[in-house]
Order: C-alpha cells, then structure tokens, then sequence
C-alpha cells in the first residue's frame, strides 16, 4: 500500500505541474489525492501504527485485545486529528487575514495608491508599486496582495505589455516580501507554527536577502521599460456623501489592523495559544472599528459593500483549499514513513543545506512553492541541542539555516517560471502572461536576484549573527 500511496502522490504532484496545460485545478487534485491517501492508509493503517506508534497504540489499547476497529479509532482520533489541528490552523489564520483585507478594500482603503501611482514617469511607478508591494505583502498574504496591486495597475496603466513587466516586478516583490516575516506567507506560516523559527531571527536572518531578491530582478525589469509610461486619464465616481470616509479613519482602520497582525507573534508568545486566534482576534478589533466608522451609511439606505470583483475572494479560496489539500498530502506522507526515508537519502546524497535549497528553489519554479516548502518543512523535525550532535545537524535547530534556506528559495525559486506562485498564475489570468514570456524577460534577472539573495544570507549568517 505504500507503493500505492507515493505513486498516487506523484501523479498529484505531477498534475499540479502541468496545470497550465491540463487546465485541471490544482486545488482539486491536491483535495482529491489527500482523501484518497488517507481513506488508503485507514484502510491498512495498522502495519504502519506499529512502526511508527507502537508505544502510543499500546497506551490506548491499555491491555485491551487489538481489534481493526481499535486501530481505526486510534488513527482518527490520535493521528489524524493532530495534523487536522495544524492544518486547521493554517486555514482559519488565511481566512481572517482574508477578511481583514475585505474590511480595508471595502472602505477604500487603498484607494490613495491611485493617486500616489500615477504618473508617466517609469521610475516613480516601477520603484513605487514595488515598495508598495513590498510593504504590504509582508503583512498580507502575497496572493492578495498581488492581485490588489495587478487591479490598481489596470486602472493605471494603459499598455498591457507595461502591465505585463509591472506586474512582474509585483509578482517578485510579493514573494520575496511575504517569505521574511512569519505573518507574509503561507509557507513560512507553517514555518513559524511548527516552531522551527522565532519571529524575530527569521526576520532578521532573511530580511536583506528579501530585499536583494526584489531589488535587482526589478532592476532588470526597468531597463525593459520605456521612459514615459502610458497611463489611463482618471476617472471620478460619486457614490454618496455617507458612503466616503475621511482620511483619518482609513488611517485608523489600517492602523488597526497592520498593528494588530504585527502583534500576532507577540500575542502568540504571551499566551501560547495559536496563531490564527490573534489574528481572529485583530478581526473582530477591526470589523467593530467599520461599524462605528460606518454607522451613518449602516442607518441609511447608502450601500454598505462596494460593488468590485470577485477575483480576490476566489483566488484566495481555492488557495485555502489547495492548501488543506497539500497538508492532507504531507501528512499521509509522513505517516507511511515516506519523508524519513527522503530524509535519509537526502543526508546520504547531498548533505548541504545551500544545495539542498537550490534543488528546491529550482523545483518550485515548476510545482508550486507552498507544497514544497511544506514538504520539506516537514522531511526534517526540528532538532534539540543534545540531538545536534554534529554540524550539519545544527542546521536544524529552531532557527537553523535550513528552515531560512527553504523558504528563501521555495519563495524566490517559485518566481523564476510564474507558474511556480499563486501570486505568478494571478498575473497570468490578469495580463496573459505566458511561460515562455516569463523565461525570456524575467527569469534570468529573478535567477541572479535568488543566486544575491543566497550569497547575502551567507553574509548575514556568517557575520552579523
């Protein structure tokens, strides 16, 4: 069953490869094979219950005879909800961050970017929207933070090839922005909840390489660009006198909700509660905020939503579910003892951190970046002082090279083809990038970006920390 299992997964990954050919949603099949691979390994679970949890299964039998139906309950209660419960955490801090971002863009709290963007001058709206990119990516998740900025560039930008570059260098930034802090990302999320890294080394450990990373693909970008850029003429809209907020309580309700995500990992460390209840809890902070603040346009017949696109929601949903459909994957991975046998080979083969991070990075341009980097967080744990015993084996201490390494080059890898991101297929649904625009225009300045952004985290790692 082993054989049955790893084959099924393959043909997942393989699939959700080629996603842009097949047009089968890769949500779909990371949610097919993960059901499909646990019903399997319930089905012949016990053979591997006993290699793995022996001593547990034997702590719940307490003396009682083994029956199938005791090792059933044994997997579904002792097994399968504790990856459910970490799972489940991923999804609900993704979906409070997503409401969050709904609150802000429903009170047009971005709307001041339209104004700061525009301009014919290339410089002012290249390095702008990257910095703008940057900054917000590494609070929100790169996805919605991308296509948020890919809808401004719409209204800004008339020529959709300099849409196209623009959209590359957002891309980029979202990425290398998101991978640097715990809160910016999915995959160091997962990182961070594992406790294979504290908030505060990881974002000092990757921070400059983050900003090497967005820096010189943006440079490359820039020279593609003409001096003057072709903008669209403004365009007004009157939607009510009750339904505009003044600037002050945009600001408070940003303020509100960027301080409280960056509170996050304080609150987690104060209580030891997870994660995503900081974030539901910078929610509600936030939604009671929009009631006070709206309440005239709540009493009266103004439109309490703005009329916009569905594109965010939905996006971010099938992420949602691409991700527990990925976990579910790992997990059952884990379980059959298929990411120690990897483990093993990969000590044996490679045993390089930097060359390990490179095959993944060069990977992630081809499959996406949070299934892998949630493969190889989990291929290794995270090691105690007394198990570090040599020092390679340091490496996966909490806050090890390793962990810094997989997400630099899961996020930076994952930009070299726009397939290797949630963030990159947006721009290709947005601007019809294709793969073969991407590889001629942008990769190799993405390339000697990640290559700098390696060689500055050996810097870092070697003499400031």
């Amino acid at each position: 069953m082993t054989i049955a299992i790893v084959v099924l997964m393959l043909i997942g990954y393989a699939l959700i490869c080629v996603e842009h050919i097949t047009h089968l949603n890769k949500a779909t099949v990371a949610m097919f094979c993960g059901v499909v691979g646990w019903v399997l390994f319930m089905c012949t679970g016990t053979s591997f219950i006993q290699v793995l949890h022996a001593q547990e299964f034997l702590d719940y039998l307490n003396g009682a005879p083994y029956t199938l139906e005791a090792s059933k309950q044994f997997i579904a209660s002792h097994i399968f909800l504790q990856h459910f419960g970490q799972m489940g955490s991923i999804v609900l801090y993704v979906l409070a961050t997503m409401a969050i971002v709904e609150v802000l863009l429903n009170n047009e709290c971005f709307n001041f970017l339209k104004t700061w963007l525009r301009s014919q001058n290339t410089d002012h709206v290249l390095w702008l929207t990257v910095l703008v990119t940057f900054t917000i990516s590494a609070n929100l998740d790169n996805l919605s933070t991308t296509v948020m900025m890919l809808m401004v560039m719409r209204r800004i930008l008339r020529s959709q090839r300099q849409r196209q570059y623009v959209g590359a260098a957002i891309v980029i930034a979202a990425n290398a922005a998101g991978m640097f802090t715990v809160i910016g990302d999915i995959s160091s999320l997962l990182i961070w909840t594992k406790g294979a890294v504290t908030p505060t080394n990881y974002t000092g450990s990757l921070a400059l390489s983050a900003v090497v990373a967005t820096v010189i693909p943006t440079f490359f970008i820039r020279r593609a660009l003409p001096e003057r850029l072709d903008i669209e003429r403004p365009t007004y809209s009157f939607r009510g006198e009750d339904s505009v907020l003044k600037i002050w309580q945009r600001a408070i309700l940003m303020v509100l909700a960027f301080g409280g995500l960056w509170f996050v990992p304080t609150f987690h460390r104060i209580t030891l509660l997870p994660p995503f209840l900081g974030a539901l809890c910078v929610l509600g902070v936030v939604w009671v905020a929009n009631e006070v603040i709206n309440i005239h346009r709540i009493k009266s017949e103004q439109p309490q939503t703005i009329s916009m696109g569905r594109s965010l929601q939905y996006e971010v949903l099938q992420v949602i579910m691409y991700t527990v459909g990925a976990c579910l994957c790992v997990d059952v991975l884990i379980e059959i003892g298929a990411m120690r046998a990897a483990s093993g080979w990969l000590d044996a083969n490679i045993h390089s951190t930097y060359l390990l991070s490179i095959v993944l990075g060069l990977l992630s341009a081809v499959m996406d970046n949070i299934v892998l980097v949630l493969s190889g967080v989990n291929i290794y744990p995270v090691l105690t002082p007394a198990e570090a015993v040599t020092p390679y084996l340091e490496n996966f201490l909490q806050n090890g090279q390793y962990w810094h390494l997989i997400s630099l080059s899961g996020n930076i890898g994952g930009c070299l083809l726009p397939i290797g991101s949630v963030a990159g297929l947006a721009l290709m649904k947005s601007e019809e990038v294709t793969i073969w625009w991407w590889f001629r225009r942008i990769t190799l300045g993405t390339f000697f970006g990640w290559l700098c952004a390696l060689g500055t985290y050996f810097l870092v790692d070697s003499f400031l920390r």
